[in-house]
């Protein structure tokens, strides 16, 4: 998914996986998981970075697909067939004009 920003398109990228740690009262402890955010948790973390409801667009994106991360790093869209992202093409566009928009790419089928 892409967002509008004037004339240079942007998208949002996990740059690194979330630090997830604990604190102890009465002892330091030395652990420190870290994983990727999902598509919808990345996408929720754009609010105010954008100008569209992210809540909208998320309900309106898992209507007809998912939202994942791919290669811990590329937010993607990911739908069961074309007709599918066709739709939530028009409906992102219907909803928000031209502030959010998907590119459509094939998926790689592998030997």
């Amino acid at each position: 998914m892409k967002c509008a920003a004037m004339h240079d398109p942007v998208r949002p990228v996990l740059e690194r996986p979330a630090g997830i740690g604990w604190e102890a009262k009465q002892r330091k402890v030395d652990l420190v998981i870290e994983r990727p955010f999902t598509g919808a948790e990345l996408l929720r973390r754009m609010k105010g970075w954008v100008t569209a409801d992210i809540v909208e667009v998320t309900n309106l994106i898992t209507r007809y697909g998912k939202l994942r991360v791919i290669d811990e790093r590329d937010l993607i869209v990911e739908t069961q067939d074309m007709e599918a992202m066709e739709t939530v093409s028009r409906e992102l566009a219907r909803a928000f004009g031209e502030e959010v928009w998907v590119e459509v790419m094939q998926k790689k089928i592998l030997d």
